[in-house]
């Protein structure tokens, strides 16, 4: 789940079946009582038809926590992380995070860093398109420590500037689940 309807529709959907989550969150929900076999099913089959997968604890359930808490930092959060985010999503999600760098890397393909760095490209995309705010609001929102860097590095990514970007008229843009995606 990648957004607040997200949210809610894994929270509707829930509801519908009988089984009403006790707190549902980006990228999590729980519950009371492990549903039964069948009402699992029927979970399932409903948010597959949402575009949800839904995803037993372990190394899938961790992996989609740490997506999660990147986007909502990334996309949702005002204020910049004040903590490196190795220590962010350790303390977060209570691992060491070479741990959680080495499962990330393996299952996904590439590295938190550069997954990271896709979010926010995608989020700079989604400002330069809003044309509410100057690129130096921008890189001083999204923590960059300067407009250069952002810039250079969503070049790196896109193949164009973020000026050249704002002045398309069609914007290539990305859902926040595909991002990161190869």
């Amino acid at each position: 789940m990648v957004c607040p309807r997200c949210i809610q529709a894994v929270t509707q959907t829930f509801a519908e079946l009988h089984e009403p989550p006790l707190t549902v969150a980006l990228g999590e929900v729980s519950v009371q009582n492990l549903p039964s076999e069948a009402v699992n099913t029927q979970l399932n089959t409903a948010l597959n038809q949402l575009g949800f997968e839904l995803l037993s604890p372990g190394k899938t359930a961790l992996i989609a926590q740490i997506k999660s808490l990147i986007i909502d930092q990334v996309h949702y959060q005002t204020a910049p992380l004040r903590i490196n985010l190795s220590t962010y999503l350790a303390e977060q999600l209570h691992q060491d995070y070479s741990h959680l760098s080495r499962l990330f890397s393996s299952t996904e393909g590439i590295t938190i860093e550069k997954y990271l760095t896709a979010q926010k490209i995608e989020r700079v995309k989604e400002l330069l398109t809003y044309e509410e705010q100057t690129l130096s609001e921008i890189a001083h929102q999204l923590n960059y420590s300067s407009i250069a860097h952002l810039s250079a590095q969503f070049k790196k990514e896109t193949g164009m500037t973020p000026t050249a970007f704002r002045k398309q008229k069609k914007h290539d843009r990305k859902t926040l689940d595909q991002v990161g995606n190869t």
